[in-house]
């Protein structure tokens, strides 16, 4: 057998069909014994001596020239690019195995290694990495998440997944069953602990997915009511289990594809063969992946049926009071039910039983638009901290560009929570737009109703945080959206050794800022008016991953639930004593007539569109 090698390279050579692994011994042609060839960080793993590597050089990267004679399940010819990794075989081995003076098991503290190889920026975006991995968004359980930092500047990182390890749904007509989300999600990664690697991004795998706002039922029985009506038929909870992902750094402008090196869970099985074997299996991952994102055949298109405008025309030169009754036939209240909501939280507050209560309508606009044609949209239309994109599978998609954090749990066991309570919209030039921003920040019914707001997240913190550590590390800053400015405000705290990021998140779930003050009982009295599931409205959307101090989840506001061809648009507002019931009506008119508007923008530009295609 003649192998022809270049120092430098690593890779792993096996049956075409296996792409990565040696194949049992039934399917090697040949002698069943196979050779490991080593030059300097070399592994190349080659059975049977009728088979031939030529390496060769080609725009800077390696290919290896595989022929395999008398192999049905091998190509004539195949081209193999090995990625460059993170981390040799040689050097994962030298930083898992156990020392000399250990007589088993790993040396470090964690069963997942993540490796990874990089991919430059410059032309690949996270939307087409999206399309690409999802064969143009067919379906696929997946997600994506990015962000820009205070409204009006692009985040660093972005993340895509597609195709999980595992999904866990939970609710009454689920699998899961109604119970509380966290005990089974907390239970599935303690079986995963990454072992912390320099340079690897923020995010390398966990669980990806929302929690819905009835889920509190859960963690505070006394809000349970079994009389609520499920307009949504949604489960209360998903969770994708993401073992390998794609991280954008906007920074330096690179692509990490990422997956994981697993240890056994036994210590006596850390062997070098063991190692050796999931390292690649996560070569290969990692190489599927490259090889879809570096494709230069056609980019996979989302399926995007055919936009009849006159099906939810829009008129021209729509007044406020036309748009308002246009938008009203589409609530679930109507003007003159959320009135009364409003009407009947004042009273309970002048009874002492609430200081806030955050009741909500529910608008249900039917749509031709593919889900992700309305989140490509909706980042354009209104970049926030918070953009998601999540194919929940059934059927169930969920679009949001939320501005708030609920809760953030970092290394170290530090937890923030982000409160946003008070909002004007932004300046037609630089001078109004101050002038709008001095009120926002002089505004007496909004600084009384944040400081309310502020106290709750300091009290929910404290429950799980040690006391001396909770600080309000800012308050009351004007923020600058894209459309709106909000008054924020930012409380954080140290997790107490008996705590951990599940039981902070219950602490703060859900968020003041949609449920009151006191936070039970403005619930129960909220719950009692609306009579309907909130569904993923006022929940949470985000991650928890393998890092066991790891976690970010934003309140899932601004966010649209499609299902069935329909889009389910939900938004609330803070009540209090002097509340105005025609004022807090047209506030949420305005929320939700933001994603309406996004909704309608999208639906004239893709029906422009395909006019334009069937004319050529």
């Amino acid at each position: 057998m003649t192998l022809s090698l270049s120092a430098g390279v690593k890779g792993h050579i096996a049956c075409a069909r296996e792409r990565g692994r040696v194949p049992p011994a039934e399917q090697q042609p040949g002698p069943q014994e196979y050779f490991s060839v080593v030059v300097e960080t070399v592994h190349l793993y080659v059975f049977g001596d009728s088979r031939r590597v030529l390496p060769s050089w080609q725009d800077g990267e390696m290919h290896l020239r595989v022929h395999q004679e008398n192999c049905e399940y091998c190509a004539s010819r195949l081209d193999m690019p090995v990625p460059k990794l993170s981390q040799s075989l040689d050097e994962v081995l030298s930083t898992l195995l156990p020392s000399s003076s250990s007589s088993s098991g790993s040396r470090l503290d964690g069963n997942c290694l993540p490796i990874w190889t990089t991919l430059p920026a410059d032309i690949l975006t996270p939307v087409v990495a999206y399309l690409r991995l999802t064969d143009g968004a067919r379906g696929v359980e997946s997600f994506l998440f990015e962000s820009a930092v205070k409204g009006e500047t692009a985040g660093r990182w972005s993340f895509v997944g597609a195709n999980p390890k595992e999904i866990y749904r939970t609710g009454p007509n689920e699998a899961g069953g109604a119970v509380d989300p966290l005990t089974p999600l907390k239970a599935k990664l303690e079986e995963y602990k990454a072992i912390k690697v320099p340079g690897a991004p923020p995010l390398t795998g966990g669980a990806i997915g929302y929690v819905g706002y009835d889920c509190i039922r859960y963690f505070e029985p006394k809000t349970a009511r079994d009389d609520l009506a499920d307009p949504l038929g949604i489960p209360e909870s998903v969770f994708m289990l993401h073992d390998s992902l794609v991280a954008f750094d906007h920074l330096f402008q690179r692509v990490y594809v990422v997956s994981h090196i697993y240890l056994p869970s036994s210590a006596t099985s850390v062997t070098k063969e063991s190692i050796t074997e999931s390292y690649h299996l996560a070569a290969e991952q990692i190489k599927s992946v490259a090889d879809k994102l570096s494709s230069t055949g056609p980019l996979p298109q989302v399926n995007q049926p055919r936009i009849d405008l006159s099906a939810n025309p829009v008129p021209k030169d729509e007044t406020p009071e036309e748009r308002y009754l246009r938008l009203d036939k589409m609530s679930n209240v109507g003007r003159e039910g959320y009135e009364r909501f409003v009407t009947s939280l004042k009273e309970s507050i002048v009874q002492g039983e609430i200081i806030q209560a955050v009741p909500s309508q529910r608008l249900r606009r039917e749509t031709k638009l593919h889900p992700f044609n309305v989140y490509r949209h909706l980042r354009q239309l209104n970049p926030s901290p918070y953009m998601f994109y999540i194919e929940c599978g059934n059927g169930t998609q969920l679009v949001g560009a939320s501005p708030e954090c609920l809760c953030k749990v970092e290394e170290g066991g530090k937890v923030t929570n982000h409160a946003i309570a008070g909002t004007v919209r932004r300046g037609k030039t630089a001078e109004e737009d101050a002038e709008l921003a001095a009120q926002l920040a002089a505004s007496v019914k909004d600084r009384a109703e944040h400081v309310m707001l502020v106290d709750l997240a300091r009290n929910d913190i404290n429950r799980v945080c040690k006391p001396e550590t909770v600080v309000v590390d800012s308050l009351m800053q004007v923020e600058k959206f894209s459309h709106v400015m909000h008054l924020t405000s930012q409380v954080s705290g140290m997790l107490r050794a008996d705590q951990d990021r599940f039981t902070a998140f219950r602490s703060i779930f859900p968020a003041g800022t949609v449920s009151g003050a006191p936070k039970i009982r403005a619930i129960e009295l909220v719950s009692a008016l609306e009579r309907e599931r909130r569904g993923a409205y006022a929940g949470a959307v985000g991650h928890f991953d393998f890092a066991p101090d790891s976690m970010d989840t934003c309140i899932a506001i601004r966010t649209m639930v499609f299902k069935d061809g329909v889009a389910s648009l939900q938004a609330g507002g803070g009540i209090v004593f002097d509340s105005d019931e025609f004022e807090e009506y047209v506030e949420t008119v305005n929320k939700l007539g933001a994603n309406v508007r996004c909704i309608e923008e999208a639906e004239a530009y893709y029906a422009a569109l395909q006019d334009e295609e069937e004319q050529q």
